[in-house]
Order: structure tokens, then C-alpha cells, then sequence
């Protein structure tokens, strides 16, 4: 369903602005990303609003989303099954609740699996050099540290699944 729209769209650009730099593939490559992430936030507002999960969803997809712009992690075969699962796992995690030390095991888990595995995947994704990569890791490392001291369960359950994420048992 993407895909069709983003290039529906791609050739219409195209056809209006023909000396535009970017070929249509590009531009599709580009509104496919872009309508992946709209789909993704409106629904699962609204999801997270018909809950009254607003809150919590919201903590969940922004760390998460921070989170694997440092870290990369596996990508889903197409884009509508990326909305799909992440519209779920985001829903879904605003309803799991941790006590203190869930919290601080689960973001403990995460700092190992950033520590062995991350980032995993963001060569073709980024701009950044891989001589850079080190640096991507330390500054998760320090970013999910942080909710050692604020302890919240909900940035703790976002940051282990992103970090599940990571584990490429084909490597």
C-alpha cells in the first residue's frame, strides 16, 4: 500500500517539477520513508488516545525512535508490515507495567545488548562515516544510562525492545 502511494506520488513531483534533480525512484525511496513514519504516529495516536495511553505512547515511540537513530536494528520486508508491527508493539508496550527493579533490569539488558550489538544494520541507512560508529554506541550507552537514575517503566520496555532489535541471529 505504500509503496503504490509513494510512487504515485514520486511521478506526479516529477511530472510537475521534471527538472527536479531527483529521479523517481529516489523520490519514492524518500516519500515511502516519509508516509512509513506518518502512518506509524497517526495510528498509533489515535490507538494511544482511544486507550487513554496517550502519555505513555508517547515516552515509548520517541525513545524509541532516538534510540535506533543510534543504534540501527532490523528492518521489516515492506512498509506496511512495518507499520503494523510497530503501530502494535508501541500500543502494546504502553500497556505493560514494571516495578523499580524491572525497570532496572530491563534497561540493564538494553545497555548490554547496545554494548555487543549495536549499531546493527545503519551502513545503507546513514550518512555517517563507520570510523563514527563507536562514537553512535557510547552516546546510546549514555542516553539509556540515563534512566538508571529516572527509572521510568515505560522509556525502560521502549529501550529493551529497540534493543531486541539489534540481535541479528543471522551474523
Amino acid at each position: 500500500m505504500i509503496e503504490p502511494i509513494a510512487l504515485r506520488l514520486a511521478q506526479h513531483i516529477k511530472s510537475v517539477v521534471p527538472d527536479h534533480p531527483a529521479s523517481v525512484a529516489v523520490l519514492k525511496h524518500a516519500l515511502a520513508v516519509t508516509l512509513n513514519i506518518v502512518f506509524i504516529t497517526v495510528a498509533t495516536i489515535i490507538i494511544a488516545l482511544l486507550t487513554g495511553k496517550a502519555g505513555e505512547v508517547f515516552a515509548i515511540m520517541i525513545t524509541f525512535a532516538i534510540l535506533r537513530q543510534m543504534t540501527g536494528g532490523v528492518h521489516l520486508k515492506s512498509g506496511m508490515s512495518c507499520v503494523v508491527v510497530s503501530t502494535l508493539l508501541f500500543t502494546g508496550l504502553s500497556f505493560i507495567t514494571l516495578d523499580h527493579k524491572w525497570t532496572m533490569i530491563a534497561t540493564g539488558i538494553s545497555m548490554i545488548l547496545i554494548l555487543l550489538f549495536a549499531p546493527a544494520g545503519i551502513e545503507k541507512q546513514t550518512r555517517i562515516q563507520p570510523k563514527y560508529f563507536p562514537v553512535l554506541k557510547v552516546a546510546a550507552l549514555i542516553l539509556v544510562g540515563f534512566n538508571l537514575w529516572f527509572a521510568d517503566p515505560f522509556i525502560a520496555i521502549s529501550i529493551l525492545a529497540q534493543s531486541l532489535t539489534l540481535i541479528n541471529l543471522r551474523r
